[in-house]
């Protein structure tokens, strides 16, 4: 178990991860974060580019699963199920037990799961403390809310020392 909240790499988007990227490393799982990771949380429903990126994804043999936090399960449900992928909900990241359900059920270990997310307190440090490879891209539609804002500035130092590896 690693405590750190760098980020091994820092992407603009998601779609800078490319399937290519995660077979290099040995990744069979990618768990991602939904809100501002994949969309922005005002967006209901996936667009087409979140939708040819999974198919990218789907057709190099990198399953995609979306490990939440979030405490109502219908934006995950709903945006997963227009997807076809899995879903793990009130994930409660950074604790570990999400990522243990989500590669237990994928049927991977630590070393072939990647976690790629928007915020270090959760997503970033939940994937070190499981062993998995963390992956950090800026929010997707930026930070939106005071306390949104406050958190991704806090999170510049991390982010800088993410781009320094």
């Amino acid at each position: 178990m690693r405590v750190s909240l760098v980020p091994d790499r820092l992407f603009e988007t998601y779609e800078e991860i490319t399937p290519e990227y995660l077979r290099q490393r040995g990744i069979r799982l990618l768990l991602s974060d939904l809100d501002y990771t994949l969309a922005p949380k005002s967006q209901r429903e996936p667009d087409e580019t979140v939708r040819q990126w999974i198919d990218s994804m789907r057709r190099a043999g990198v399953e995609v699963m979306i490990l939440s936090n979030n405490r109502s399960s219908h934006r995950v449900e709903t945006f997963c199920r227009e997807l076809g992928i899995p879903y793990v909900g009130h994930a409660q990241k950074p604790r570990t037990t999400g990522f243990h359900r989500a590669m237990e059920q994928a049927g991977v270990t630590a070393a072939e799961t990647a976690m790629m997310g928007d915020k270090l307190l959760t997503d970033m440090l939940g994937a070190h403390i499981a062993g998995v490879l963390p992956l950090m891209v800026e929010p997707r539609g930026g930070a939106k809310g005071a306390w949104n804002k406050v958190l991704h500035g806090l999170q510049r130092p991390w982010k800088a020392a993410a781009k320094e590896k």
